[in-house]
């Protein structure tokens, strides 16, 4: 349930920073602000929850606008707030209940609004008092009941190979530019030199590139060994503290571009993520000229050393890349790409801190705390949950399936970082002592007389006393009884 909550709450987000995002791509010109606003509310959008086309007026998408424009995490500026009913039991009779199971047991390939649809017929077939419940109302109970819908598989497997090429003959192909700096960025991958490391090993280098559209600068480059969502991840974030935070980001649609912790840290950043076609390379053609330079430049200096290390490679990539390719003019735009970044408009965000990034780049998930010693398992490990948490049953869990050496405990609804967890040590915790537990309830108990009564014994001798009726019992004199006498 907790998923489902931040999933709609920051689709909206996600939907309003859409709308306005080119806007804050592309900042109009003085006077050109409202004609922008005019065009946007006069088209029809797919509604993000809905299978249906909304508008807006052109005050809502100013408001959404300003909203964005003033704050450094414009999605989460965008994203509704939370109901103050969120999380309240979802009303409905156990008779609508028990057909919705049946409906769903029998059509589970069906649409919720099909089962909520159904449901109204089977209210007015049987001429019920009580409605059916709301379309709403259905989609919740059913969200909670992990009641989705199962597609049928299908194999619609084309040649991606065939429609690249068919769609390259039939659309023409324009070369574009971004009008500001740090509007566009591009990045990808490259494989090129085999290297050596310390243990004699040889591997294939990978070399993770960030350019900026508009001015051709290097935003930063670096060399490693796999291509994956970490070291893209690595690599970026270090984009990000060199020269801010970018309004888009076009990649391909590599396993590591399109990686949960990848996406889901461009959309929390609040940076457009455009993938290419598949099949597409001409669409990223400056990366690709990129790559030109660096193979006849870069590459052809270090041909003649035999055991390229990666430590190395990554050294002389700096100095060139610093020293010549970005100060040497570019036939592009006819001069040098740190000039062309420095002298244009930039439209960028100031960088975030190193955490706020790892923090970021990750997943969501839900996990059922062991109540014995207070644990969570993500991917084999055992994570130690702090005392004071230890009323919660399920925890909200973000994380990087690549970096294990902690996790961080969220809001459900806010999706807001409460603490920071750690794998289990049980080596460290066999030599430590063991603190008091922590409650949610801290309830100070005062010392009370033993003979005193709970007050609703009292409340009872009280209304028997009143009776006037003598106690319903024969007593026994055990005075002469041996064993007490014995005593």
């Amino acid at each position: 349930m907790s998923i489902e909550i931040e999933n709609r709450n920051m689709s909206w987000g996600e939907f309003r920073f859409s709308i306005v995002g080119g806007l804050l791509v592309r900042p109009p010109t003085r006077g050109e602000l409202l004609q922008k606003l005019k065009e946007l509310s006069s088209q029809a959008y797919q509604h993000p929850t809905k299978n249906e086309l909304i508008t807006f007026g052109t005050s809502t998408i100013e408001r959404w606008y300003y909203k964005a424009l003033n704050s450094n995490d414009p999605v989460k500026a965008l994203t509704r707030k939370i109901r103050e009913d969120s999380g309240q039991t979802i009303s409905m009779t156990d008779e609508f209940l028990n057909q919705l199971h049946k409906q769903y047991k029998k059509y589970s390939h069906w649409s919720y609004k099909l089962h909520s649809d159904n449901l109204n017929a089977y209210a007015e077939k049987h001429n019920k008092v009580v409605k059916a419940p709301s379309y709403s109302t259905v989609i919740r109970h059913m969200q909670k009941k992990g009641w989705g819908k199962k597609k049928s598989r299908k194999n619609n497997q084309t040649n991606g190979q065939k429609k690249a090429a068919l769609r390259f003959e039939q659309k023409e192909i324009r070369g574009f530019e971004s009008e500001y700096v740090n509007e566009l960025w591009h990045l990808d991958f490259h494989q090129s030199r085999r290297i050596v490391d310390a243990n004699g090993k040889w591997h294939t280098a990978y070399a993770l590139c960030i350019l900026d559209d508009h001015s051709r600068l290097c935003c930063h480059i670096q060399w490693y060994i796999n291509e994956t969502a970490d070291n893209l991840i690595h690599g970026l974030s270090q984009a990000f503290h060199k020269r801010g935070l970018p309004r888009s980001l076009m990649t391909d649609n590599g396993s590591a571009m399109i990686a949960h912790e990848t996406q889901n840290g461009l959309k929390r950043l609040g940076i457009l993520h455009k993938k290419t076609l598949a099949y597409s390379p001409y669409q990223n053609g400056k990366q690709e000229i990129f790559w030109a330079t660096l193979e006849g430049r870069l590459m052809s200096m270090l041909s003649g050393v035999t055991n390229l290390s990666l430590k190395f490679l990554n050294t002389c990539t700096q100095a060139w890349v610093e020293q010549e390719y970005n100060k040497t003019n570019h036939k592009g735009i006819d001069t040098s790409p740190i000039e062309s970044f420095i002298n244009n408009k930039n439209v960028s965000r100031p960088s975030l801190e190193s955490e706020a990034y790892s923090f970021a780049f990750t997943q969501l998930i839900t996990r059922k705390q062991r109540k014995s010693d207070g644990t969570v398992q993500i991917m084999g490990i055992r994570f130690e949950i702090p005392s004071r948490f230890n009323h919660f049953q399920r925890l909200s869990i973000r994380y990087q399936n690549f970096d294990l050496s902690k996790a961080y405990i969220v809001d459900p609804k806010s999706n807001n970082l409460i603490s920071v967890i750690y794998p289990q040590d049980k080596t460290s915790n066999a030599y430590k002592g063991r603190r008091t537990r922590s409650s949610a309830l801290n309830i100070e108990i005062n010392e009370t007389n033993d003979d005193e009564l709970p007050p609703l014994m009292e409340k009872y001798l009280s209304e028997y006393c009143t009776t006037g009726l003598p106690p319903a019992y024969l007593p026994k004199d055990e005075s002469n009884n041996k064993e007490c006498n014995d005593d």
